[in-house]
């Protein structure tokens, strides 16, 4: 999605909390859905602005597992952006009884899956895959004028090749 395709779509995502801010992360940080679900508030670092990714959570026969993240270079701290630390700071407070430990998003990627394609009929947004939000967020950086070693460190690429995948949206 263009910047202003996902506005459009998250403006229909202000009705559920819950969802509305899974996709603010999944949009302006660009991480990976398991990333998301398996993030909790000890993640996160207000003063600094930052959110760590040190793992990943999958559910897989009939349990709920929080694994390493994918790569060794997927653990990474992201930096967010001075709006995006006052909206899951504002989230958090929202949780009653939340433990540091506790997951953030206690959904499931078909939660995700569905809120999406709910935002997308709701609002006429052509219907992307839950994870082309990471190729949305790595086109916004690019747009940016981000380089793509710090592209790459951001979300967690193994190989800089793989971020050279987005070549042709460097305007050189």
């Amino acid at each position: 999605w263009t910047k202003d395709e996902y506005l459009k779509f998250i403006d229909a995502m202000m009705d559920k909390p819950l969802s509305f801010y899974a996709f603010e992360m999944l949009y302006w940080c660009g991480i990976r859905e398991g990333e998301l679900l398996a993030l909790t508030p000890a993640d996160f670092d207000f003063e600094k602005r930052t959110v760590t990714i040190s793992k990943t959570f999958q559910h897989t026969g009939g349990k709920d597992i929080v694994t390493p993240p994918k790569t060794e270079k997927s653990n990474r701290t992201i930096t967010m952006p001075l709006f995006l630390a006052d909206e899951i700071q504002k989230y958090l407070k929202m949780q009653y009884d939340i433990g540091l430990d506790d997951r953030l998003f206690p959904i499931t990627k078909s939660y995700l899956y569905r809120e999406m394609q709910r935002g997308c009929k709701d609002t006429g947004v052509k219907r992307i895959r839950i994870h082309d939000l990471r190729h949305s967020h790595i086109s916004l950086l690019i747009d940016q004028g981000f380089s793509a070693v710090a592209i790459a460190d951001r979300v967690g690429h193994e190989s800089i090749d793989i971020t050279y995948n987005y070549a042709h949206l460097f305007p050189s």
